[in-house]
């Protein structure tokens, strides 16, 4: 289980990447005390399914710029919700719509927020 210092890096700079790419409502949860498969979640909102996949895009090279690979990535091709798994860091990119409907902050309102550096709080 990685410390709070590195979830809370993890989550930085996932979300300075999707960040970079304009991604919107930008949202980082602790699941680490709520499930055994990852600690973090990251959720990111863009305006289209090109969009989407711009900002996964981001996502995954920044991965790889750190020497990682994401252990799966599903939904690239449709972009109204693309995962990313990173291990222990799970990226959701979503439209609105989508985002909307599944509301995975309600689903796991359990979960603690991440305080994310002031770049991605003020975004």
């Amino acid at each position: 289980m990685a410390t709070k210092a590195e979830r809370l890096a993890r989550a930085s700079w996932v979300a300075e990447a999707a960040l970079d790419k304009k991604a919107t409502d930008l949202v980082a949860l602790d699941v680490s005390e709520l499930t055994s498969y990852a600690d973090t979640f990251v959720l990111a909102t863009g305006t289209s399914d090109r969009h989407a996949r711009a900002i996964a895009d981001a996502v995954r090279e920044a991965s790889s710029v750190r020497g990682e690979k994401p252990l799966g990535v599903e939904g690239y091709e449709e972009a109204r919700w693309v995962l990313i798994d990173l291990g222990d860091v799970i990226v959701h990119v979503f439209q609105a719509e989508v985002r909307a409907a599944y509301d995975l902050e309600r689903l796991w309102s359990d979960a603690q927020s991440i305080e994310l550096l002031a770049r991605a709080a003020t975004a």
